[in-house]
């Protein structure tokens, strides 16, 4: 997951949300930073994407694949 899938993810999931949460709300899988906190040191978006998911209780359905804008070629 790129970053630009990850707030495109936040978006769709969230909707007007998606900001407060990703620069407001403390991660536990991430070591208490925010979403926003753990872009800046480099923590891979998609790990991000599953620690919000995972505070936000969003089902499992709804966290894998989301943010892209194509369907991934195998």
């Amino acid at each position: 997951m790129r970053r630009s899938e990850f707030l495109r993810a936040v978006d769709a999931e969230f909707q007007a949300r998606g900001p407060s949460l990703v620069n407001d709300l403390s991660l536990t899988a991430v070591n208490g930073r925010t979403a926003s906190e753990a872009l800046a040191d480099g923590v891979p978006p998609r790990e991000i994407w599953l620690a919000l998911c995972e505070e936000m209780d969003v089902p499992l359905s709804r966290r894998h694949g989301v943010g892209r804008l194509e369907p991934r070629s195998r």
